[in-house]
């Protein structure tokens, strides 16, 4: 391959890395408090309830929003408290929780459908979390 052959292939691959990359959260870098410094949560065992515990105090999701892994099949369980009204969507399964100041809520379903699903606040627009099932 000549050179001029191999610097488009590169900068295509390069192209293609970049866009691979931008995500759903990829709008949330430049917001305080949303960033991926959470570890995955990995699938627990077969029956077992894949749970999230989440916080939104001040503006500030704790802990930052990352991803929560279930398999396809299990049991999911999303609480959140907020410190202000808001209401909590899980998109893909239309879930919906309306929040109340310092009320913890939780939202139970089952994982049937695949895929990468948003779990946001809809008023202040917040991730949350990102549902990954398998």
């Amino acid at each position: 391959m000549s050179a001029p052959g191999r610097t488009r292939l590169v900068a295509l691959a390069a192209l293609v890395a970049v866009a691979a990359g931008c995500g759903p959260l990829s709008g949330t870098h430049r917001d305080p408090g949303n960033s991926h410094e959470v570890a995955t949560t990995a699938p627990g065992p077969t029956g077992a309830e894949a749970r999230a515990e989440i916080t939104v105090r001040a503006g500030r999701v704790s802990p930052p929003p990352g991803w929560l892994e279930a398999a396809r099949g299990q049991q999911v369980a999303l609480t959140v408290t907020s410190d202000v009204a808001d209401e909590l969507h899980v998109h893909g399964y239309d879930r919906t929780a309306a929040l109340r100041p310092g009320e913890p809520v939780t939202v139970r379903f089952r994982a049937d459908l695949t895929g990468v699903f948003e779990v946001e606040t809809h008023r202040s627009e917040r991730v949350l979390t990102q549902l990954a099932v398998r």
